[in-house]
Parts: structure tokens; C-alpha cells; sequence
């Protein structure tokens, strides 16, 4: 399950990029935590499922969080339906981390997760947000979300919405602006939001329905320019989280997500490309 869709370039671009956000995360979580003694002599290691458009994201704040605690965290990335399938399947993790409420509620309904302090309801811990993004050599600049229909413009690259919140929010977008018909025949599609930065990132697509998550990274901001699509034009992305029943670290879990929610954190989102979960 540990597999990535970016170009092995731009991971090494997003750990650069990440230990720079790092930096400014590091203190907000020392101070903010009050973590328990017993971790920092007990390391402990929490894998984390995580929706693909957190790829730039965790890096910092695992790091923040592990300096405040010792409690290391291991990542595995992919879209919210194939993690929520094999977790369903057995995958063994701590926390579920999904970019929508409907995927982390479905292992609530399986009685193989719960919320944030047992809750049967999945725990909201950001907003995402829709981006329109292209390279800066893409015939679809000086860009904005018409740039979609310019005839240069052959390829553009979006989510499964099937699999993908954000593919979802894209196709629910791309209607509401009664752009649907217009670029149907040029659309391309990716399995995840991570695969359709990808797409748009090397060429192949000359625009991509990405996260912000992703355009707002170092490497995607000096490789090209982005424009939001109205918040209006797709229903919320609310992204949730659920705790594995199965996790042998579920206090340790718990914790993380109550880190996650405090806020000091949610303060923090923002620089990340995420909007506060209230």
C-alpha cells in the first residue's frame, strides 16, 4: 500500500519543501502538546493511511509531531476509496486519515473504526480546496479556470471521482460552471489527486483539477501558477479521519487526532493548502 504517484523528482522537491514548512509548525506543536512522559520513553510508531493529497503535508507534520513527542509516524498514501478498501481488507494501521467524510464513515459502518473518543462518527480535521494549475509553459496560460477551453488545451487532468473526493468536487465543479460538456472529450483521468498532479506536472496534460495541497508545494509553485475554483462551483471537501478498533496503538492514535484538531493546529492549515475543519 505504501506506493506514491509522484515522479521520484518531485518527491525529493516535496521533502525539501516540506522540512521548510517544518520549521514554522515545530514550535506551534511543542507548545501546544501536552504529551506524556511515558511516549518519549517508549517510542512509539503510528502508520497512518493517508488520502493522496496530504503527500506534501504529513512530512512537516510528522516531524512536528514527533519532535514534541518521539512518537514516529509512518505514512502510506493513496486515493480514500482504495486505502478505505484495504483497510476494510485488513490493512493494518493506527488512523485513517480520508479526504471525505464518506469513505471514514464506511469503516465506521463495518464496526472496524470509530471517531475521535469512540464517537460512531467519523472526526473532521480540515476543509480541502479545488485548484485549477498549469505549468508555466502550458498553453493554458495567463490561466484562470477558462483557460480550460482554450483550444490549445487538449488534456486536462482529473481525479476518479469515483475514488477521489476531489475528483468528485472537480466533476461537481466543472458542472456547476457549465464547463462539463465543453471539456469532456479532453479530460483525462487519474486514479488519485496525487496521479493527476502527475499528469499535469510532467506535460501529458497541459492543466490539472488538483488539490491545493499539492499546487501550493515549493516544487509545483516554481513549476507553475494556480487559480481556485469559485468555493460555491463544488459541495465541501470535509476531510475526516476515523481510528482503527484493530490499532495496537490506540491511545497513541487518539492522541495524534486530538493533536491534529486542537487549535493551534488548525491554525496552522492554511500554510499547508488546507482550510480549518469549522
Amino acid at each position: 500500500m505504501k506506493n506514491s504517484c509522484f515522479l521520484l523528482a518531485y518527491r525529493k522537491a516535496l521533502l525539501r519543501g516540506s522540512l521548510f514548512f517544518a520549521l514554522g509548525v515545530l514550535c506551534i506543536a511543542s507548545a501546544c502538546l501536552d504529551a506524556p512522559s511515558a511516549q518519549a520513553r517508549n517510542p512509539t510508531e503510528l502508520h497512518i493511511a493517508a488520502a493522496a493529497d496530504l503527500q506534501p503535508v504529513m512530512p512537516a507534520l510528522a516531524a512536528a509531531y514527533e519532535h514534541a513527542t518521539g512518537v514516529k509516524i509512518t505514512t502510506s498514501f493513496g486515493s480514500s476509496a482504495t486505502l478505505a478498501q484495504q483497510l476494510l481488507n485488513g490493512d493494518p494501521q493506527d488512523l485513517f486519515l480520508s479526504a471525505d467524510f464518506v469513505h471514514a464513515e464506511s469503516l465506521i459502518a463495518a464496526n472496524i473504526a470509530t471517531g475521535i473518543d469512540a464517537q460512531r462518527t467519523p472526526t473532521p480535521y480540515a476543509r480541502g480546496v479545488l485548484v485549477l494549475w498549469a505549468r508555466h509553459d502550458s498553453p493554458a496560460q495567463p490561466l484562470t479556470v477558462d483557460s480550460l477551453l482554450k483550444p490549445g488545451v487538449t488534456k486536462i487532468s482529473i481525479a476518479n471521482s469515483l475514488h477521489a473526493p476531489y475528483g468528485l468536487a472537480a466533476t461537481k465543479a466543472l458542472a456547476s460552471l457549465d464547463l462539463t460538456t465543453k471539456v469532456a472529450s479532453k479530460l483525462v483521468v487519474a486514479e488519485n489527486i496525487g496521479q493527476t498532479a502527475q499528469f499535469a506536472e510532467s506535460g501529458n496534460a497541459q492543466a490539472g483539477l488538483i488539490s491545493l495541497t499539492i499546487a501550493s508545494s515549493p516544487h509545483f509553485r516554481e513549476l507553475g501558477t494556480f487559480v481556485r475554483f469559485p468555493p460555491e462551483s463544488y459541495p465541501p471537501i470535509r476531510q475526516c479521519a476515523v481510528v482503527l478498533n484493530a490499532s495496537k496503538n490506540h491511545g497513541a492514535a487518539e492522541a495524534f487526532l486530538h493533536w491534529l484538531t486542537s487549535n493551534s493546529i488548525q491554525q496552522t492549515l492554511p500554510k499547508f493548502g488546507l482550510d480549518a475543519a469549522n
